[in-house]
């Protein structure tokens, strides 16, 4: 691993990976102080990570180099908007005008959610057989420990540990496919 040290004090990272890792939360918190709004935060970090991935071979110090993408994406983004002008939408009476939005989610959205569930059902196929009764158990027929207990002959206690154990590597799973954080 090389020892370049960034400004941040964290070592030049081998991969793109190890730098994404421990550095996008911070970048995260940073870009939503320059953009005041989450989900064009997270767009101003996807994409200056996608800007260093591209350049990462030239980038020696990767660190300041993302933060100072991060800004300048952020600065250019307020420019652009700043140049935006909403339209009014009232009525000749002065009312505004109310559109009723359809309900449904974007079809990204819905591809998102589909993929989210197929990736908790993969997570969830990976676990032993009693560990799935019991999330069955205790999700699908919402069963008290005591009633699975009674269902499966293990002791409530041993109910509770296997199922703690099952969630959580169903979660740690769906956060290392990037479904949950």
């Amino acid at each position: 691993m090389r020892t370049d040290h960034t400004s941040t004090g964290l070592p030049r990272s081998e991969t793109i990976e190890e730098l994404f890792a421990a550095l996008e939360s911070p970048l995260l918190s940073y870009a939503l102080r320059l953009a005041g709004d989450r989900s064009l935060a997270e767009d101003i970090v996807q994409e200056a990570f996608m800007k260093l991935h591209a350049h990462f071979a030239e980038v020696r110090q990767p660190g300041p180099w993302l933060y100072r993408t991060a800004h300048n994406l952020a600065l250019n983004h307020l420019r652009t908007s700043d140049r935006i002008v909403p339209l009014d939408h009232g009525d000749d009476d002065g009312a505004p005008h109310v559109e009723i939005s359809d309900p449904q989610p974007l079809p990204d959205e819905q591809i998102a959610r589909w993929e989210g569930i197929g990736l908790v059902r993969l997570s969830l196929e990976s676990l032993d057989e009693r560990s799935r009764e019991l999330i069955r158990l205790k999700f699908h027929e919402n069963l008290s420990y005591k009633e699975m207990s009674a269902r499966t002959g293990l002791t409530a206690g041993h109910v509770g540990y296997l199922l703690h154990y099952a969630i959580k590597a169903v979660g740690d799973e769906l956060a290392k496919n990037g479904v949950v954080r």
